[in-house]
Formats: C-alpha cells, structure tokens, sequence
C-alpha cells in the first residue's frame, strides 16, 4: 500500500500540536477505508476494535435505547475522530455510526489509542476534548428534551447542524449533508409528522426551505428567536 503523506491530517483538530514526521508514524499504522451510504461503520455494543477519522463524508451516530428506539445522538464531519471507546474506557462501541453518504475513513486498531496517547499527549488531550464537548452536547440534548418544547427543539437542532455544516448560499444556510425528517424526529425525541408539520409551517413564514433530504435555513435570526422562545412563531 503507497504510504499515507502526512498532510492529510495536519491539521486537523485531533493532530494538532503533532509533527509532520510524528504524523507520518501515525499514518503507518492506518489503513483507508471506503464506506457506502447507508452501511454501518460499527454498531451499538460491538468489540471496539478500531477507531477511525472520517476524511470525507458525512457519518450519523445512533443509539438505540433499551425499548428499542432510536435517538440520532449527533452527526460527524470530516477531520472528527469516531469510534474512540478507548477514550471512554469502554470495550465496546457505545452507539452505531452509519455513513450518510459515501465516506472516505481511516482506521487504526483500538488497541493504539493509549499508545498514542501516551507518546503524544497533544494527542490524548484533542481527543479527551472532544469527548468532553460530545458529552455536553448530548447532555443539552437530554435538557432540551425533558424541558423544551417540540418546536424549540426542533429549532435548536436545525441551528446546531447548520452551525456544524452551513454552507452560504443564496438563499440562506443550508445544511451540507442528505438528512431526512426522520433523522430530524430522532435528534429531537418527537415524531415525523410533528416534524413535517413544523417544517411545512415554518416554509410558509420563510424561516426554512428546502427540498426532499435538504434543509435550508433561510431565516437564521427568526429561527434563533423561536429557539430561545422569544418569538411567537410556531
């Protein structure tokens, strides 16, 4: 296999701080890895025996609760790490990561990640960040869930995904990756036809547009003030 050049991570926000020669011993030990939309990454409660940076791609992370439901816990961009048990202390995967679209990954044996951690600490420090920051975020949602309202969840949701992958365009900002109305019932704890009525209401006061598996936000402001409920808009 041609060797790995080490600008393909440098920078990102998990080899920050690593030298290039640093992150070319790193690479050595990583394999690339094609994944077709829709299959499965790793799934909720298996062996950890890898941990992967998505390249290219958009990955969502479900989990599936013990009455058998599924809650989208959150998406993955390109330059995150993704299936880091090690971090957590966990043998197995606590969630199932799905590619949203075609993902290009790299994947190292799990087994690495103390040891990487351990000979660059910059290393085991990003990636304790980023579990950190995941928790919190899981934790609003749980909040946001038990106190909020459906259409303030909704709301929030649309402005964390956007806030994660907007992309300006003419018309507004529009979320840069397929996500359906499900996926959307799924990150906030409601139904699709609460979502689908939202939406549709929220198309005719011009604060969303879109298509089928689009979304974009065409009135941010208006959609922060239903998100923090400061407007009657519903």
């Amino acid at each position: 296999m041609n060797r790995l050049d080490p600008s393909l991570i440098s920078g990102m926000p998990p080899f920050e701080g690593i030298a290039p020669d640093d992150l070319a011993d790193m690479l050595r030990s990583a394999r690339p890895s094609r994944v077709k939309e829709g299959a499965a990454i790793f799934g909720q409660d298996e062996p950890a025996q890898s941990f992967f940076l998505l390249l290219d791609g958009r990955v969502r992370v479900v989990k599936t609760t013990p009455d058998g439901q599924q809650v989208v816990m959150r998406y993955i961009m390109p330059g995150e790490l993704l299936g880091i048990a090690q971090a957590l202390g966990r043998s197995t995967y606590p969630a199932t990561a799905l590619a949203v679209m075609d993902c290009l990954v790299l994947v190292w044996n799990g087994q690495l990640w103390s040891e990487f951690a351990a000979r660059w600490p910059s290393f085991g420090q990003n990636t304790y960040k980023t579990v950190g920051l995941r928790l919190q975020d899981a934790q609003t949602q749980v909040i946001e869930m038990a106190t909020e309202q459906v259409e303030r969840r909704v709301a929030h949701a649309l402005l964390r995904l956007a806030h994660q992958s907007g992309r300006k365009t003419d018309n507004g900002i529009l979320i840069d990756f397929p996500i359906s109305r499900q996926d959307i019932a799924e990150m906030t704890g409601t139904t699709l036809h609460t979502v689908s009525r939202l939406l549709t209401a929220w198309e005719e006061k011009g604060l969303v547009g879109g298509g089928r598996m689009q979304v974009c936000i065409t009135d941010p402001h208006g959609l922060l003030l239903l998100a923090d409920g400061r407007t009657g808009r519903s």
